[in-house]
C-alpha cells in the first residue's frame, strides 16, 4: 500500500473555520446585500415582465431588424426570424424570453464592471499581474462552485442565479478589454498626445474606440458565456429554458430537455451573429483587420 500524503494541516478545522466565517458574514450582512440588490432584482423581473408581455411577432421582428442592422444582410435577418418562430412553434417562448432576460442582465452587468476593471488593467502592470490569476481562477471553478455561497447569501431565486452567471461570464469582456487597450497603435497615442491630450482624453478618443472591435470581441464571449450557465443556474431559481432542461432530466423526459436545448441554440446562434456582425462592421469602418 502507497504512503498517503502526509498530514500537515488539519483540513477539517480549516474548513470549518471557512464554513463559520461565511456563517457568520451571512448571520450579519446577508439582510443588508439582499437590500442592496433588491434593484437588481426589480430591473431582471421588469426585463423579464417586458418581454413576456409584448407580443411574440413584435419580438420577433425588433430581434430580426436588430440583425439585418449589425450584419446588413437579409439572410442573417431572415435566419434570426425564423430561429424565433420555431421557438414559438416549440411552445418555448416565455421561458426563451426569461432566459433572454437573465442574459441581457447579467451582460449589462458585467460589461458595466468588467470593461472599467480591463481599463485600469490596461494601464497597471501590477494590477494586470494580480488580477490575471484571479481571472484564471475564475474561469476554471467548477461552476457548481458559484453557487454554493449566493445561495447561503440569497438563498434560491433569481439573485444568486444572476450574480453566479455574471462571475463565470466576466472573465472574456476584462481580459479582452485590457488586451484591445494594450494593443492599440503606440503611434496613434504618440500622435493623439502631441496634441496636448490628456491621458483620460486618450483613452476616450482613441484608446477605446481603437480597441471596440477586441472589446465587442469580449462582450460577444460574455454573452456567450452567460447563455451556457443558464442551464446551471435554474438548479437554484433562474427559470427559463435552464429550468425546462432540468425538468426534462428529473422526469426523464427527453422531448422537454430537447426542445428546451434547441431554444438555448437559436438563441446563442441569434446574439453570437448580432454581436459578431457588428464587431467586424467596426473593424471595417475602423479599418483594422481585414
Amino acid at each position: 500500500m502507497a504512503d498517503t500524503f502526509p498530514e500537515l494541516i488539519d483540513t477539517r478545522a480549516l474548513r470549518i473555520a471557512l464554513d463559520d466565517g461565511f456563517t457568520w458574514i451571512v448571520a450579519h450582512y446577508g439582510e443588508a446585500l439582499e437590500i442592496a440588490f433588491l434593484p437588481v432584482l426589480r430591473a431582471l423581473l421588469a426585463t423579464e415582465d417586458f418581454l413576456q408581455w409584448l407580443p411574440w411577432y413584435v419580438v420577433l421582428i425588433a430581434l430580426s431588424v436588430l440583425t439585418y442592422l449589425a450584419s446588413q444582410s437579409w439572410k442573417a435577418a431572415l435566419g434570426t426570424a425564423v430561429m424565433l418562430f420555431i421557438i414559438g412553434l416549440l411552445g418555448i417562448w416565455e421561458p426563451a424570453m426569461a432566459t433572454i432576460a437573465l442574459m441581457i442582465i447579467a451582460t449589462l452587468l458585467a460589461v458595466l464592471i468588467g470593461i472599467p476593471i480591463g481599463v485600469a488593467m490596461s494601464r497597471s502592470d501590477t494590477m494586470q499581474s494580480m488580477t490575471l490569476p484571479v481571472l484564471d481562477i475564475m474561469q476554471t471553478m467548477p461552476i457548481f462552485v458559484y453557487l454554493i455561497p449566493f445561495v447561503m447569501l440569497f438563498g434560491p431565486g433569481k439573485i444568486p442565479a444572476l450574480l453566479a452567471t455574471i462571475v463565470f461570464a466576466i472573465p472574456p469582456v476584462i481580459r479582452l478589454t485590457n488586451l484591445g487597450i494594450r494593443h492599440v497603435d503606440a503611434e496613434v497615442i504618440e500622435a493623439v498626445t502631441a496634441f496636448g491630450a490628456t491621458p483620460r482624453q486618450r483613452l476616450f478618443t482613441a484608446q477605446i474606440p481603437l480597441a471596440m472591435p477586441t472589446i465587442m470581441a469580449g462582450i460577444n464571449q460574455t454573452t456567450m458565456m452567460a447563455l451556457s450557465m443558464v442551464v446551471i443556474a435554474s438548479m437554484i431559481g433562474a427559470g427559463g429554458l435552464g429550468y425546462q432542461v432540468l425538468q426534462g432530466i428529473q422526469r426523464l423526459e427527453v422531448s422537454r430537455g430537447l426542445f428546451a436545448g434547441l431554444g438555448i441554440v437559436f438563441l446563442a446562434i441569434i446574439f453570437d451573429r448580432i454581436a459578431q456582425s457588428y464587431g467586424r462592421r467596426m473593424q471595417q469602418h475602423l479599418n483594422i483587420g481585414s
